[in-house]
């Protein structure tokens, strides 16, 4: 399992650094030592992600804050839920790259409400609130089953999902200490969804933002 793990970041890395290698060349800020800037689709448009260049750059207000009550604001375990893969930055760039390259396969999810995503999102990513697959929240199981049939390529028979040709999610919230993408995260697998389908990425929008990377509003 290790070495499938290897393998992967390894081909992950590969790939990106050779689709970015000649934009690397005179920044100061990269990606990685190869790596300058990724381009992906929003919304239908071409958007770079890359980080901020000027070197006095910092952190907006809304991710500088250390301290918020737990609960509701505790920190995630690295690990959210058997079989649920936890990614990172440069993973994250790998599924957005590939989504946008066309691959139906791949859908990256903010899943946080529509009050944040307007402060900006990762480019590339559709927003689905946490409340809308949350039955605690007034989600309804028909509510839910819909999404996944228009959304997430799930098909349903005489009551039973098919999840064959599920797409790959990659869901994020607000980081660490955030919510809304776990409780997606659960709610998905409660009806049924494959863990091995579904990634995390737990640094989420705190250290998107961290590492100066683009967002979209």
């Amino acid at each position: 399992m290790k070495l499938k793990h290897l393998l992967a970041s390894s081909i992950i890395a590969l790939g990106l650094a050779t689709m970015s290698v000649a934009n690397a060349g005179d920044m100061k800020v990269k990606i990685t030592p190869k790596m300058g800037s990724v381009t992906v689709k929003h919304n239908g448009k071409s958007v770079t992600i890359q980080r901020n260049q000027n070197n006095k750059n910092d952190v907006i207000p809304a991710f500088a804050k250390t301290s918020r009550n737990c609960p509701p604001f505790c920190i995630n375990p690295m690990q959210l839920a058997p079989g649920v893969e936890t990614v990172g930055e440069i993973e994250m760039l790998h599924y957005l790259k590939t989504m946008s390259d066309g691959d139906k396969s791949i859908l990256v999810v903010d899943s946080r409400t529509p009050d944040w995503v307007a402060r900006g999102t990762i480019p590339g990513a559709i927003n689905l609130p946490w409340t809308k697959l949350n039955p605690a929240k007034g989600a309804t199981p028909i509510e839910i089953a819909e999404i996944m049939e228009k959304h997430f390529g799930v098909t349903e028979s005489e009551g039973l999902f098919n999840f064959s040709k599920a797409k790959t999610l990659v869901l994020f919230c607000n980081g660490m200490w955030c919510g809304q993408s776990p409780n997606n995260i659960r709610n998905l697998m409660k009806f049924g969804y494959p863990a091995h389908k579904i990634k995390w990425y737990r640094g989420g929008m705190q250290n998107w933002e961290n590492l100066g990377f683009t967002t979209v509003k």
